[in-house]
């Protein structure tokens, strides 16, 4: 069965500015998510990325290591966050991204992943 990762793309100053209220009930419609992907067995992992404003990019530059404060694209929406998961397909993916909350206030974009144990 094919591995999907589920990247979620929010505007994180509007995620920042939320009432402490309303993220905790946020959170627990996320937390629902992960249980209703746990229960139909498609969690692998999940986890949630520090503000873009912490990012760095690393680059060579003729070997030598280059870093650069924060991602390259001025945006709207930032990487905030990701769900790695097991679906038969990518419809059944991408029916596992509508469900989460994060496409309500964001988006989901979703993605095959191949990796190797050695």
């Amino acid at each position: 069965m094919p591995n999907y990762m589920l990247l979620l793309h929010a505007d994180e100053k509007a995620g920042m500015a939320l009432p402490p209220d309303i993220m905790a009930g946020w959170m627990a419609k996320m937390n629902a998510y992960k249980d209703a992907l746990d229960k139909a067995g498609a969690h692998i992992a999940h986890g949630a990325l520090g503000p873009s404003t912490s990012a760095t990019i690393v680059s060579l530059d003729q070997g030598e290591m280059q870093v650069h404060n924060g991602p390259f694209a001025e945006t709207k929406e930032q990487l905030g966050g990701y769900y790695l998961i097991r679906a038969k397909d990518l419809p059944e993916a991408q029916r596992w991204a509508a469900r989460c909350p994060g496409a309500i206030w964001g988006h989901i974009e979703v993605r095959e992943v191949t990796y190797s144990d050695n």
